[in-house]
């Protein structure tokens, strides 16, 4: 009788009692030798065989079919079936005659009712190892999404720690993965603009490509990224560092649900282009790049104008070349700047009312203390109600995630009381910051591209009117400190002006 010897071990085979290949073709030999079994081949595979649809075990059955051999020779049979599917196949050419035999080094098989009762205990074995398997794996993940520990790879912006299988921040790409946030929140930046961000700035994936649109949209839906996973569509509470508070990431889920499938895409080659209106026309500004060859110096140069896209009309408006508007933007920037010297006058008599507003609100803290400790009650009572069977999981997943949002809102609330006190000190600390940023921007070189998000950050409305920019600015606490020059005295009289 001939007998094709089938080997098997998938990458994902986690009993470690399974021989590798290479010790499944020595004792198949071995055991051939043996029992002088006639053997016309060895057919290898590397893959789970939890799932029907192996190439190379369809192929050992193609040969059976074909009466080219008779017999099969497997270590176990949890080598040739694992699910219902393909342990049938087996039992069903053994019923039909045309599987004679089986022979297993480390199994007692005999065509007879009683073996082939035995055989499928052993596939029916196997198939609950695979079931059992699985629901281990899904136990082991919850328990450490319990512990506050995340199962899977690191979100971008975060990298795992093989050593104890921890996450950790990626001090690389995180930077620029909060900025993103706050760009996106502005709501003036779509999904392609945040991509050409990154890209300008070389930020991308461990691979080195660049990061997909779709990256881009689950990084703004992702609660991780202020201290909360999601998995299995439930939440739980992390223990990694957040890198944004909660108000952030519901700012930039609000502009998630306006945003259309079909997005705006700017042209890369131009810093401005879609900033800029024009005054005479209210057509938008577009850009173009004309070369020019001199003759004399036997040299070719480039040079992009900024123009009227005239389509609203016939327009007088001329060209302007990329450096004088670059210019005219950047001192649109350095007027809403802050100095170095009055970014620190400004924190200094911030982090003042930011010490008294915390003795005022003590009795806040004492009141969101009291609601944090209802809402840990409410989620040991939901956990017993759950494991009681007095309600689903679909309603525990649901009661349970309103309740983890809860009680994330309560301590961001908690966290903002103790760290700003207010409601105007946390937007106007942020006005403080993006001000010093806008002024290490102005001053920078060949940074046209951070210096449009800037001007589009600080500005409402920009238009172009006989090659001279006119700003309306974005908040009127940028209007004050484009006219005045404020200094820490009016602290007070600018917070005014900002929204919170």
């Amino acid at each position: 009788m001939k007998y094709i010897a089938y080997c098997r071990k998938s990458t994902d085979e986690q009993d470690r009692q399974v021989l590798s290949i290479q010790s499944q073709l020595d004792e198949l030999k071995e055991f051939a030798k043996r029992e002088k079994l006639k053997v016309i081949g060895y057919i290898v595979e590397s893959k789970t065989a939890k799932k029907p649809g192996r190439a190379k075990f369809a192929e050992v059955l193609k040969l059976i079919e074909q009466e080219k051999a008779a017999g099969i020779l497997s270590w176990h049979p949890d080598r040739l079936a694992r699910n219902s599917i393909d342990g049938c196949k087996i039992i069903y050419l053994l019923d039909t005659g045309k599987l004679k035999d089986l022979k297993f080094p480390s199994f007692w098989f005999d065509n007879t009712p009683q073996g082939k009762f035995m055989l499928n205990m052993a596939f029916s074995q196997a198939k609950y190892y695979i079931d059992n398997l699985s629901e281990n794996v899904k136990r082991g993940n919850r328990q450490k999404l319990r512990l506050g520990k995340w199962p899977n790879r690191a979100p971008f912006g975060y990298l795992n720690n093989k050593a104890d299988k921890t996450i950790y921040v990626d001090k690389l790409r995180a930077r620029f993965v909060i900025k993103a946030f706050h760009l996106f929140s502005t709501g003036k930046y779509s999904y392609t603009d945040i991509r050409r961000f990154f890209n300008q700035n070389q930020v991308r994936n461990k691979s080195g490509t660049k990061l997909h649109l779709d990256k881009i949209k689950r990084i703004f839906t992702n609660p991780f990224y202020y201290g909360l996973m999601k998995f299995s569509g439930e939440l739980f509470q992390g223990n990694h560092q957040p890198l944004i508070d909660k108000k952030l990431f519901d700012q930039c889920q609000k502009i998630v649900k306006l945003r259309s499938r079909q997005q705006y895409v700017k042209k890369t080659n131009f810093d401005f282009l879609g900033l800029i209106k024009c005054k005479e026309c209210g057509s938008s500004i577009t850009a173009e790049t004309h070369t020019k060859y001199y003759k004399r110096t036997n040299r070719t140069a480039s040079y992009t104008y900024y123009r009227c896209s005239k389509k609203k009309g016939d327009c007088s408006q001329q060209y302007i070349r990329k450096e004088e508007i670059e210019a005219q933007i950047r001192q649109i920037v350095k007027k809403v700047s802050l100095s170095q010297k009055a970014y620190k006058k400004f924190l200094y008599w911030l982090e003042k009312d930011r010490q008294k507003a915390k003795l005022a609100s003590q009795a806040q803290i004492n009141g969101l203390s009291r609601q944090l400790k209802t809402i840990e009650i409410k989620l040991d009572r939901l956990l017993e109600a759950y494991l009681d069977k007095l309600i689903d999981s679909q309603n525990y997943q649901l009661k349970k995630n309103e309740l983890i949002e809860k009680q994330a809102d309560l301590k961001e609330n908690l966290k903002e009381i103790n760290n700003i006190g207010n409601t105007w000190l946390e937007p106007f600390s942020d006005w403080i910051e993006q001000a010093f940023h806008a002024c290490k921007i102005a001053r920078a070189k060949n940074n046209g591209h951070e210096l449009s998000f800037m001007a589009e950050t600080v500005s409402s409305n920009l238009f172009l009117n006989y090659r001279q920019l006119a700003v309306i600015y974005a908040l009127p606490g940028w209007q004050a400190l484009a006219s005045t020059r404020p200094d820490a005295k009016n602290l007070k009289n600018i917070s005014n002006l900002l929204p919170g």
